[in-house]
């Protein structure tokens, strides 16, 4: 029993560790891909170092580089940690973490999440309802939204797959200013399926 208790104990332990540096990967992921080493954070005796007003120096002690850094009242950044040797630069730290947050906050703004949105139709859809639908699809596709026309068969229509086709033709004629077709029409079980994407 007693063993048992100190293996549950220690497994709860392990399990708590991993956990936490787990988390700690991913939320830390996007801090190790942009931050810089930089120095005294850089333990190599020599770099290439391009100055501040982006001049190539040349290949330098790391004392020296350190030192010049400093002279200017700037910091001194691995840029290119992985050559040999690795590319350090003079710049002024915080103000390119700064600007690196306004890149990326400008990048997630841009890359909007991209929604599928589903419009359904059938064979007995007549022209007023499918104009509605059109409406429908052409407002989604301004979101810039995929949109997934679905035709469902009812009963014996699934014989006329051919004027099925040419329905779901006719509603992407109509969309054709603002959409193109991405898929084009495939039979799943009872339903034909096409999908349109925005046009760039």
């Amino acid at each position: 029993m007693r063993l048992a208790a100190i293996y549950l104990d220690v497994r709860g332990t392990f399990k708590y560790y991993l956990g936490a540096f787990w988390r700690f990967c991913i939320i830390n992921k996007a801090d190790i891909v942009k931050r810089l080493r930089i120095n005294d954070q850089i333990r190599v005796p020599q770099v290439r170092l391009i100055d501040d007003e982006q001049n190539q120096i040349g290949v330098i002690p790391i004392e020296e580089a350190l030192r010049m850094a400093k002279e200017k009242e700037m910091d001194l950044a691995e840029v290119s940690p992985n050559t040999n040797p690795s590319v350090c630069k003079l710049m002024d730290y915080g103000k390119y973490l700064y600007k690196q947050k306004k890149v990326d906050a400008k990048h997630k703004k841009m890359q909007k999440q991209v929604e599928v949105k589903g419009v359904r139709l059938s064979m007995r859809t007549g022209d007023h309802d499918l104009q509605v639908k059109v409406n429908q699809a052409r407002k989604f596709l301004g979101q810039r939204n995929l949109i997934k026309v679905q035709l469902i068969f009812k009963g014996r229509e699934a014989v006329h797959k051919d004027l099925a086709i040419n329905k779901l033709n006719l509603f992407a004629e109509e969309l054709k200013d603002i959409a193109r077709v991405d898929e084009l029409p495939k039979r799943q079980g009872n339903t034909l399926i096409m999908i349109l994407a925005p046009l760039k």
